[in-house]
């Protein structure tokens, strides 16, 4: 199989990589993402595909796979949803294939961690996967038999942007999201979400990383912050489990490298889920930072 090509076009950073069937990850480049003006993007994307190919001494691709945040409307074919917001109503596939002169496919960023962690990766062999980015923000993308599923309306997987289920009263008075809409997953299970929960909860305004060094070292609020995001995390997960029943979740971004979260979460899902026990395993994504890279480039397959 001839070497394949990704882009994962991320908020603070724009990623390159070779990827080879068999061998996985054969090369990988980066450049700060220019957040303020498209056409920087542009240039720095055919920056990026040309040094690559002088640098490996390639042609250039048949096609090349380049995972987004946000998604390509199936009605304008233009981009919508994405928080790098100078993207937003742009032809970005129309200009990526003009300027490069090889076919562009986009997919969603969370789509394509979706198709690298079910082809290869943890959740291998499984036909419908359900992987979740829980970073900065929070989204989710399914796949099926290894392919990325977008949906009629290109909105499969924008999971952190339904209401948390089974709310306390104190997260029925939670601030709208910035999507506009009250409650969103977002709100309460990204990483950023956690950190804002520990300062509501006890005025000390420290990172996730933080809060996690304190429960580990035995601090009684840290631990109860954790406690509350992971049964958010888990009545979230119940009501996928209850809708797609999917074969594996698997989980991404900054929070999944919380090892104490797969210990914690099965119990609690099982609490919320319409059938009990249940079998669905919840997988830490095996390749990391690269899962969104990878899953772009195979997307030219």
């Amino acid at each position: 199989m001839q070497t394949m090509m990704g882009i994962d076009l991320g908020g603070t950073k724009i990623e390159i990589a070779l990827v080879d069937a068999i061998q996985g990850v054969i090369y990988k480049d980066r450049v700060p993402t220019p957040q303020h003006a498209y056409n920087a993007i542009l240039d720095a994307i055919c920056a990026l595909v040309d040094k690559t190919m002088g640098q490996q001494k390639i042609p250039l691709p048949q096609a090349i796979g380049i995972g987004i945040p946000g998604c390509l409307d199936p009605s304008t074919n233009r981009i919508r949803g994405s928080n790098t917001v100078v993207m937003n109503g742009k032809p970005l596939q129309q200009d990526l294939q003009h300027r490069l002169g090889c076919k562009v496919h986009l997919q969603n960023d969370a789509n394509c961690l979706a198709v690298s962690e079910a082809v290869d990766g943890a959740a291998k062999g499984c036909p419908v996967v359900f992987a979740v980015i829980i970073g900065t923000g929070c989204g989710a993308g399914i796949a099926i038999d290894g392919k990325a599923w977008t949906g009629n309306n290109a909105i499969a997987g924008e999971w952190g942007h339904n209401p948390l289920p089974w709310p306390s009263a104190e997260e029925i008075q939670i601030a709208p999201c910035w999507c506009g809409q009250v409650g969103c997953q977002e709100t309460w299970i990204s990483g950023t979400a956690f950190a804002h929960d520990h300062a509501r909860h006890t005025g000390e305004r420290i990172n996730g990383e933080q809060i996690i060094a304190k429960m580990r070292a035995g601090d009684l609020s840290a631990q109860e912050s954790f406690a509350r995001y992971v049964n958010r995390l888990a009545r979230a997960l119940a009501s996928v489990m209850n809708v797609l029943d999917p074969d594996a979740i698997v989980l991404g971004g900054g929070m999944s490298n919380v090892d104490e979260i797969y210990q914690a979460l099965p119990s609690e899902i099982i609490r919320y889920t319409f059938t009990k026990p249940i079998a669905t395993p919840v997988l830490k994504a095996m390749h990391g930072d690269s899962s969104g890279v990878r899953g772009a480039a195979w997307l030219t397959k």
